[in-house]
């Protein structure tokens, strides 16, 4: 083999994206693994003691298309709320799956709370918490070890509540959030974040329980990227095939979350990583599911919307580009399935719409070109060019009316 023909075989230039294998993890009716679509999840805001509100929040998210939804419960009584909140959502006929989010010393909070949702969500830096000592120096072995018998004794026992209602269980780790011992002996790292997870991975492992998803979150893309990779790993060098949740924590708002949690989110599933995906904005919960699914059509993993091709417009552009883009997506946007191109000119426009099942081109000043696939099908005057468009869709019996 040449030393070209042997660099043009590799994967890492493959234009498909090839999933990390993994088993599948059920949670409500909703697989996760990489058999299966990539799951786009949030959480609500409201406080779970306002069983309306919540349920109204649950409602907003799972309308807009969230596929999973978290509901924070770090009390007793949230716990027992949530009982409340999945039968007001089942009375409206909302089977979307709940996740329980339990962080400082839930035991019993997850033991409760576990009997009311899909999947019970758990902190490694938190589930067993004491306070931070500032005089310590260093953790012995033998306190390490002692603390690691506490977890062990108190995980089991959610661990088999989970087994017996055929339950899930998220290990979710934050690097802001890592247990004083892992601290102390792996730093401030990835290194301890995967620790972290890994501990309670092998108790799970011990206890013959393997409806485990696992996340490695953190604020700082580039240390959530290291975290995720390193954990992918060393799961997989141990025989663990748990699907991941990927996600930047704390990512903001407006246009800099989105691309902060697009550069993590969106890395990570192109190399493979990421059964299930959350956009963490300090905004509308709902806002966030539009960008989850943004960000899977783009990758090819999911299609749930009309892929719009673009060029950026240039001196040969023989309409304004950026009105007639809004009107063909105005007039389109409720379809899916379909890629639509618009293009300025004919000099490169089918050329680069070449993939594109339907493609708007400047043919001569006023006169637009309409082509399905390759095929140019017919001039029209550039004022009857979007309602030509949407005939043209008609015809091939891919229009559907909107809502």
């Amino acid at each position: 083999m040449t030393a070209t023909s042997s660099v043009g075989s590799s994967r890492r230039y493959d234009t498909q994206i090839h999933r990390r294998v993994t088993r599948t993890v059920m949670v409500g009716d909703v697989p996760i693994g990489s058999e299966h679509p990539v799951v786009v999840q949030s959480m609500i805001n409201e406080d779970t003691l306002d069983i309306e509100a919540a349920v109204a929040g649950i409602r907003r998210l799972a309308d807009a298309g969230c596929e999973i939804v978290r509901v924070t419960t770090p009390s007793m009584a949230h716990a027992k709320a949530m009982k409340e909140i999945r039968a007001a959502l089942r009375s409206q006929g909302c089977a979307v799956p709940l996740v329980a989010d339990v962080h400082h010393n839930g035991i019993r909070i997850a033991l409760e709370v576990a009997n009311h949702v899909d999947k019970v969500r758990i902190n490694p830096g938190l589930f067993v918490f004491d306070k931070p000592d500032p005089s310590r120096q260093e953790f012995t072995q033998a306190e390490f070890d002692a603390i690691g018998a506490r977890i062990r004794d108190d995980f089991a026992p959610l661990v088999e509540v989970l087994k017996a209602q055929n339950k899930a269980l998220r290990i979710g780790v934050n690097h802001g959030s890592l247990a004083e011992r892992m601290l102390f002996t792996y730093g401030d790292t990835p290194r301890g974040m995967v620790e972290s997870a890994m501990e309670f991975v092998r108790l799970c492992d011990a206890l013959d329980f393997h409806n485990i998803v696992i996340s490695m979150k953190a604020s700082r893309a580039p240390v959530m990227l290291a975290a995720y990779r390193l954990m992918a790993d060393t799961m997989d060098a141990e025989g663990f095939r748990y699907p991941l949740h990927l996600g930047v924590t704390e990512a903001g708002d407006g246009d800099y979350g989105r691309i902060k949690s697009t550069a993590g989110i969106a890395t990570l599933l192109a190399e493979g990583l990421g059964d299930t995906i959350r956009v963490s904005l300090t905004e509308a919960p709902e806002k966030e599911i539009p960008v989850c699914f943004s960000i899977l059509q783009a990758l090819g993993l999911r299609k749930t919307m009309v892929e719009y091709v673009a060029c950026p417009s240039c001196g040969r552009t023989l309409f304004n580009l950026e009105e007639v883009l809004h009107q063909v997506r105005s007039a389109t946007s409720h379809l899916t399935g379909l890629d639509i191109a618009v293009m300025g000119c004919i000099v490169n426009g089918p050329g680069e719409m070449a993939d594109a099942d339907y493609g708007y081109v400047g043919k001569t000043p006023g006169v637009i070109s309409l082509y399905r696939g390759r095929d140019e099908i017919r001039k029209v005057p550039e004022s009857e060019g979007v309602e030509a468009l949407i005939q043209l869709i008609k015809d091939d019996g891919r229009w559907v009316e909107p809502a």
